[in-house]
């Protein structure tokens, strides 16, 4: 979907007002696009970690929501302790161009080496350019992921800038 009405209030709402009960629709109406997709169940969901001081000052990650109803749907393990942001960033929101956001994330996430050899499918709310998904997948792969998909509530930002 696109960053757009009426996703993108149902996004503002869960990722800046702490209104939690917009998760499970943001859920359910990726579930039955991934469905519809016929896209294949991996066997881990991982949803992008937040650093732990952005994670107190919010109180929840938008992402663990979205992705416990996902896990749930499609009977597959949510991985909450498979990945880790391990340095503080910058909001990309706050970051004009993939460059920027790109060098923001550079080494801010950590994998655990239990995604050996396993399919796993990050979750975000919403993907800009990719520098986030494009960081933690690059991660995951040197961690011994055997495949890495990116299932996201909505894609914003013009088609030509993508990381």
């Amino acid at each position: 979907m696109t960053y757009a009405a009426p996703v993108r209030e149902l996004v503002h709402q869960l990722k800046f007002k702490g209104n939690r009960a917009v998760a499970p629709i943001l859920g359910r109406l990726l579930a039955e696009r991934l469905a519809f997709a016929g896209s294949e169940s991996p066997d881990i969901v991982l949803p992008v970690p937040l650093h732990k001081a952005r994670l107190r000052e919010r109180g929840f990650n938008q992402a663990v929501e979205i992705a416990r109803v996902i896990a749930r749907t499609r009977n597959v393990p949510l991985a909450l302790q498979a990945a880790f942001r391990v340095r503080q960033t910058e909001p990309q929101s706050r970051l004009q161009g993939v460059p920027a956001r790109r060098a923001n994330l550079r080494g801010a996430f950590r994998v655990d080496g239990i995604v050996r050899g396993l399919h796993v499918a990050i979750l975000d709310d919403v993907v800009t350019t990719g520098a986030t998904v494009g960081e933690l997948s690059r991660e995951l792969l040197r961690a011994g992921a055997r495949r890495v998909d990116v299932w996201a509530c909505c894609r914003a930002g013009p088609p030509g800038d993508r990381a």
